[in-house]
């Protein structure tokens, strides 16, 4: 019996597929982004120099004080800080890694707050 691979095998498949497309550079880096069942990640990345510019998660700070990233209003809250950290670094373009998931839901409100903060897909 032939069984299929798990959702997350198809993503991982789909990801190397676009990460052999997709890279990274000091004028235009590449915008990462992980979701998870409880949050959501964010990072700009110079593949060249394989270095992290900046980051933003719902997972950031004290226990106590993360919120909830499980859904699409953290994520826009993500996007929106992601878009002025890169601002502070002097970051205004960069290419957009969708990391495998559909552009749906939490990372297409993740995208759209990044653009609405000022950075050029």
């Amino acid at each position: 019996m032939l069984t299929r691979p798990g959702k997350n095998k198809t993503r991982q498949r789909v990801h190397d597929r676009i990460r052999k497309k997709v890279m990274g550079t000091a004028e235009r880096p590449r915008l990462n982004v992980y979701r998870s069942l409880n949050h959501i990640y964010a990072q700009l990345v110079n593949d060249l120099e394989g270095v992290t510019i900046t980051s933003a998660s719902t997972a950031e700070g004290k226990k106590s004080d993360r919120r909830t990233g499980g859904n699409v209003a953290a994520a826009k809250t993500v996007g929106k800080t992601i878009a002025d950290r890169a601002k502070a670094k002097g970051v205004s373009k960069v290419v957009f890694d969708r990391g495998g998931y559909l552009y749906h839901g939490r990372i297409k409100a993740l995208a759209d707050a990044a653009r609405e903060g000022g950075l050029q897909f």
